[in-house]
């Protein structure tokens, strides 16, 4: 994506369903949860770079032995930097302990990190915060073992306000208004009151305290304590957590917005955000590889027992399409023909654009990740011109000359390479004094790919602020000296904030919606820009379940080719020779290429829960009052 927007967060919780000594003896050692956490985080580092953090638990320690660790960082490379710290860890005490290399017991007593319940987490920072206290794992400790919660997420809530005064009224004293503290507290507190209820039942039945704990973790009802803390829970969210004595759990939101995978057998049980990466680390096939159905929870007791239970009512389904298209690795099976579908959905579109002048087009595309969907609009091409040519052989007939065959066959789509990502460079971006400067020379060209007066088709993920678009990319492109210079979104054109997990947060940063401001502009409309302002002000004090989404009113006077059409006109640099045209993906096309992840809200203003219309129409106001901060 040629425009740089950051995902939250990716989960991997991985449970060993045997002692430890078993994977001493098969695998050679018995860190090997440690050593597949470590691939499984890797694996999942398109989902964050910024943060990472591992946590595990040791089952059935003694009391006073240590049976907890973690370790989070905000290094350039976090996840390497987390297990070169628990490599030096393991070394330094096999060196100064030989006699612990062959005793799993040992080592299990006496080195951190090594354990049966494992989290890992990668994080991108968003709005500034990249200190390490926004790094997770999260902990709450306790003193009994069944209290310590420990919480990793992929997930932003928008009613983040009711839960923290929802705390208050209980009687917590939260020390901070983060979504993350506040659920992890939330899910703590019903944990505490569960705990508290089971002693109390134990201690009846003539346990002593000692006695009680064993009792206590086999009995603990995670499902209910799940239901309890998740009633009011309005956003979207995967959710891993473990308690200290060795239950633990992963829990998605009701729509299935944000993407969770699982993974069992004998030896293991496996919960990722991400399907291949649990596929390549585990050696399994896609078929063995389940998702995670909506406001459900995959829970793994201390026994080793996997269960799935309902914790609240599904709704209709409005998985996020944004992982298809952009966020989730394109190895996925599903997702590698989706994004192939994508492409081949615009060329109609496309040789519409060019004329149905194929000859003189050139076909190319931003790497890296548009790569996919380019595939599959070659393909649309490669299938159009072989029609073409099956016509003008049948209507030549047997007269045919062999000469004339060969200049129908010759004629092809120009396929090129044309823009070449530096990404060592990118890295160098930091101060906005020289950001524009060096923009401009994150991509380079291939000189001598396209021929003066061609057309140039180059396809994208998605153009969100069309940044990069119009002070790097238009730019250099327009050096080649093409006719027209077309870019294509495989992703709709983005209108709306996201509010469940992806740094989209103001309206104002869209190109979509300064190119709507400018037709209102040009269009002395401005007046409908403040009535749409003042009903966004009137639903401040509604409740949630009866918010509309009024910011949908922006965009209704005009077509979707309108506003492509005047954003071509914004990214165009006034000094560009080439005729520029940008060309969006459809909502139907995106539908059906993505039948299974029809979350569409950023493309559609259609929230699936009700407090994204709060939050969309929250982002108006303060662009309209010239607020320059988040809507949730």
């Amino acid at each position: 994506m040629s425009d740089a927007i950051k995902h939250e967060c990716g989960i991997s919780l991985i449970r060993l369903l045997k002692p430890l000594e078993y994977y001493q003896e098969k695998y050679g050692s018995a860190f090997y949860g440690v050593n597949k956490m470590y691939l499984m985080m890797e694996k999942q580092h398109n989902r964050g770079q910024d943060g990472a953090g591992f946590a595990s638990i040791k089952l059935d320690m003694e009391a006073g032995e240590r049976y907890m660790s973690r370790v989070r960082s905000i290094d350039q490379q976090p996840i390497q930097d987390i297990f070169a710290q628990i490599n030096e860890r393991i070394n330094t005490s096999f060196k100064e302990n030989p006699e612990y290399i062959n005793d799993v017991a040992k080592q299990k007593k006496h080195i951190p990190y090594i354990g049966e319940v494992l989290l890992g987490h990668v994080r991108y920072g968003t709005f500034g915060k990249n200190s390490i206290e926004s790094v997770h794992p999260f902990l709450r400790q306790n003193n009994w073992m069944h209290r310590n919660l420990i919480v990793a997420g992929n997930f932003n809530m928008t009613n983040v306000n009711e839960l923290f005064d929802n705390l208050i009224q209980i009687g917590q004293h939260p020390k901070e208004k983060a979504d993350t503290v506040t659920v992890m507290e939330k899910i703590g507190h019903f944990l505490d009151d569960a705990v508290a209820q089971l002693y109390k039942d134990i201690k009846k039945e003539g346990f002593n305290k000692r006695e009680a704990s064993p009792i206590i973790a086999e009995r603990l009802n995670v499902a209910k304590i799940l239901r309890r803390a998740a009633k009011n829970f309005d956003g979207g969210y995967a959710m891993a957590g473990m308690l200290g004595h060795g239950d633990s759990f992963v829990l998605r939101d009701p729509a299935g917005i944000r993407p969770v995978y699982y993974y069992q057998d004998d030896e293991i049980a496996v919960v990722a955000s991400e399907r291949p990466a649990i596929q390549t680390v585990f050696n399994v096939s896609f078929e063995d590889v389940k998702e995670l159905d909506p406001g459900h929870a995959i829970i793994i007791k201390k026994n080793g027992k996997v269960k799935f239970k309902k914790i609240l009512e599904p709704t209709e389904r409005k998985a996020c399409s944004f992982e298809r298209i952009y966020f989730s690795r394109g190895s996925d099976k599903e997702i590698y023909q989706e994004r192939k579908m994508l492409g081949k959905l615009l060329f109609p579109l496309i040789l519409k654009s060019i004329d149905d002048d194929i000859k003189n087009t050139v076909f190319s595309y931003i790497p890296n990740t548009a790569e996919t969907s380019f595939f599959g609009m070659v393909i649309a091409a490669q299938n159009y011109m072989n029609k073409k040519k099956e016509e003008q052989i049948l209507s030549i007939g047997r007269k045919i000359t062999r000469e004339e065959l060969h200049e129908i066959l010759e004629v092809r789509p120009r396929i090129e390479k044309v823009a070449i990502k530096d990404a060592k460079l990118r890295t160098f971006i930091t101060q906005d004094s020289s950001r524009d400067d060096l923009v401009a020379h994150v991509y380079d060209i291939s000189y001598g790919s396209v021929k003066e007066n061609d057309n140039l088709v180059i396809i994208d993920d998605s153009i969100v602020r069309g940044t990069t678009l119009q002070k790097s990319i238009l730019r250099i492109l327009d050096r080649l000296l093409p006719k027209k210079i077309i870019v294509v979104s495989s992703a709709p054109q983005i209108r709306y904030p996201d509010c469940y997990g992806i740094d989209m947060a103001k309206l104002e940063d869209f190109v979509a919606f300064k190119a709507a401001l400018a037709l209102h502009e040009e269009r002395n409309t401005m007046h409908l820009v403040e009535e749409i302002y003042k009903k966004c002000l009137k639903q401040t004090d509604t409740h949630d379940s009866e918010v509309v989404n009024y910011v949908k009113e922006f965009y209704k006077p005009f077509t979707a080719d309108e506003i492509s059409d005047k954003i071509g006109q914004l990214l165009s640099p006034p000094d560009i020779k080439a005729e520029v045209q940008i060309i969006y993906q459809n909502i139907e096309n995106l539908h059906e290429a993505c039948p299974k992840n029809l979350g569409d809200w950023y493309f559609t203003g259609n929230y699936p829960t009700p407090g994204g219309n709060r939050v969309v129409n929250r982002a108006f106001i303060n662009f309209f009052e010239g607020k320059n901060e988040r809507a949730y």
